[in-house]
């Protein structure tokens, strides 16, 4: 009864919190258009509320007044509203960015609040681009806030970005890379880069003033299987928030016409050993496929297909395998584990990943890398030939695990040992079909 109590509790305190959000949202709306029609948006000059607030960075030689109404007239565009994107964000809007457009199709989810700090644990479940926009109006009530709540493709790119003076790239998937370069070229547009992955960071600016742009670097995408995101490879908040500053900065340099703009060099940013480089690129490419004089791509493709990648954030299911060279996780579960049938359940997962949580059974450990690298295999090898039993291999999400399929599998045969299979779907799968209660992340 009490716990039915405690169900009934939580679902009214849920319904009072929408119900909140909801008026909250209609409040902003008013404010704003209040905002509209008696303020007096003056471009020309400032007034004393800007003076004060932005007085600290007026007084210094590289903005002054008239650079700090530069600011002020300026409009950016910011894609992804995550690790890198909600540092970005709220720099520009410190700086004064009279303008600031927030692009991004996601919600906030409680694995973001790490490194997205613009997010926090009550706005979960809420769009990315809303809860942005409610910081960023609390923070700067005297700029202007645009949300575009979508997913940017190759048929909305243009009509989005030629609104926008400068574009800053704080996305995590190839596609949306090629996709934002080639129409950032197409319309002048200098693209602001930044990246963020594990303890490292790296920063350039594309398509500014004769430097190159990143089809001049990258004319093809790398194979799928080689990218990592922050959901497999991990990363530190700290990281992202670094990189995504320094894309404020660069964004301002530009709006401002300042020296060093870092278009044609790379900054490489080392979190280990807290370490910069500056690396020189290779000059803008004559035979380029979007920027040269006789470009060949001329207008937006279908970039999924071009990079063979979907263009999301979000971890993408690779599907390398034959569906006889894999199990479902319900029935991996009710053939083995819910038996206690002899087998081998090999877990792909870096360590730490292995020690927050692990299924049933006593798996055994082999992170993906030892696998691919020929470490501990024969180990394996040699103790199924001694004792066969069925093998079994699962990651987070059933990719890691697929890859390490694919590899074993000729070493199996050649010792005449059954090959292994996948558990489609990974640890999330289990979650979702086997055991809701275990550990999702």
């Amino acid at each position: 009864m009490g716990e039915s109590n405690g169900d009934m509790e939580i679902e009214v305190l849920e319904n009072d919190i929408r119900t909140l959000r909801k008026l909250l949202r209609e409040k902003v709306q008013q404010l704003k258009t209040l905002k509209k029609h008696f303020q007096k948006n003056c471009v020309t000059k400032l007034n004393n509320d800007e003076i004060a607030r932005y007085s600290r960075q007026i007084i210094l030689s590289e903005i002054g007044v008239q650079g700090q109404l530069k600011l002020k007239k300026a409009s950016v565009l910011v894609v992804g509203a995550g690790g890198l994107g909600c540092p970005s964000a709220l720099y520009l809007a410190g700086a004064g960015i009279g303008r600031i457009g927030v692009l991004d199709y996601d919600e906030v989810e409680l694995t973001n609040l790490h490194r997205q700090l613009l997010h926090t644990e009550a706005t979960v479940g809420l769009t990315k681009v809303d809860s942005v926009q409610a910081q960023l109006e609390q923070l700067n009530s005297q700029i202007e806030i645009q949300t575009h709540h979508t997913q940017l493709t190759s048929d909305n790119a243009i009509a989005i970005l030629e609104q926008y003076d400068v574009i800053v790239d704080a996305t995590d998937n190839v596609a949306t890379r090629y996709l934002l370069n080639d129409a950032c070229v197409m319309l002048g547009k200098p693209l602001v880069s930044g990246s963020a992955l594990q303890l490292e960071g790296q920063l350039t600016v594309y398509n500014y003033r004769g430097g190159p742009c990143y089809r001049c670097l990258f004319p093809t995408p790398p194979p799928p299987e080689s990218v990592t995101n922050c959901g497999d490879g991990g990363v530190l908040g700290a990281i992202t928030g670094v990189i995504g500053a320094l894309q404020a900065l660069e964004t301002i340099k530009i709006v401002l016409s300042n020296e060093g703009v870092l278009s044609g060099r790379l900054l490489l940013f080392d979190g280990q050993q807290s370490a910069f480089r500056n690396l020189k690129l290779r000059p803008k490419k004559p035979t380029c496929a979007v920027c040269s004089d006789t470009p060949t791509v001329t207008k937006l493709v279908d970039y999924e297909q071009f990079c063979r990648m979907k263009a999301t954030d979000k971890d993408t299911a690779l599907s390398l395998l034959a569906p006889s060279e894999r199990i479902s996780v319900r029935e991996y579960h009710d053939q083995w584990v819910a038996t206690g049938q002899p087998h081998l359940l090999i877990d792909v997962r870096g360590a730490n990943q292995f020690e927050m949580c692990q299924l049933p059974g006593a798996p055994v450990n082999i992170p993906i890398e030892d696998i691919l690298s020929g470490k501990r295999t024969d180990e394996i090898l040699s103790q199924l030939e001694r004792s066969p039993v069925p093998v079994y291999v699962v990651c987070r999400r059933g990719n890691d695990s697929q890859l390490a399929v694919r590899h074993l599998e000729p070493l199996f045969r050649s010792r005449n040992l059954a090959p292994p299979r996948d558990l489609s779907g990974g640890l999330h799968a289990w979650t979702k079909t086997v055991d809701p209660n275990f550990p999702i992340y």
